[in-house]
Order: structure tokens, then sequence, then C-alpha cells
């Protein structure tokens, strides 16, 4: 089982910036995806930004240049830095891992955090 615990959710005015942090712990395996996705009011989870444990990232088209994800493999933790914050980013933040084979195969698991809300105010 993997257990993940966000931080650093909160309330800032349009151009302002946060950084929000994910902790996991239990069976991670060695060979992950760990990322982060977010829910606005009314609309479907999305993708915000991912990365593997080799460094490889992918984010989405409405938050490139803007947010940085990141990741210490010892501390088991991942972070996104966003900056230049617009009031279309309000949303809960939910942190993902999707541990894979050593082989690279899977996902074989597909976990989440509590959410942590993020709110930008114009």
């Amino acid at each position: 089982q993997v257990q993940l615990v966000e931080s650093g959710g909160g309330s800032v005015q349009a151009g302002g910036s946060l950084r929000l942090s994910c902790a996991a712990s239990g069976n991670t395996r060695s060979n992950n995806a760990m990322g982060w996705y977010r829910q606005a009011p009314g609309k479907e989870r999305e993708l915000v930004a991912t990365i593997s444990t080799n460094g490889s990232t992918n984010y989405a088209d409405s938050v490139k240049g803007r947010f940085t994800v990141s990741r210490d493999n010892a501390k088991k933790t991942v972070y996104l830095q966003m900056n230049s914050l617009k009031p279309e980013d309000t949303a809960v933040y939910y942190c993902n891992l999707k541990p894979f084979r050593p082989s690279g195969l899977g996902p074989i698991g597909n976990y989440w955090g509590q959410g942590t809300q993020v709110t930008v105010s114009s």
C-alpha cells in the first residue's frame, strides 16, 4: 500500500507563486511516476504534470512555462512549483503515484493523495 500526503496549498493573488509538496510512504517501488492532477468545481480531474523516476517530465499545455515538477527520490517526495498563477488555476490539486515493474511494464497501481486547495484571486 502507498500513502501520499500533500502540503503547500493556499490562497494567492494572480501572478503569485505557490509550491506544493507530496511525500510518499509505503511500497512505492523504485520505478514509478509521480505527479499532480487538479479538479476545479464542476470539471473533471485533469493532468497537471508528471515526473518519472529517471526525471522525464510531462506537462499540460495550460501550465507549460509556468509550473515546474521535480522530485527527490531519496525522500520519496514530488514538488510542484507554480509561478505566474492565474484564476483559472484554482482547483483542488491531487498528488498521484503510479508504480511500474522494474522492466517498465505497468502501471501496476494508482494512488492518490487527499488533495490540497489552491485558490487564485484576480
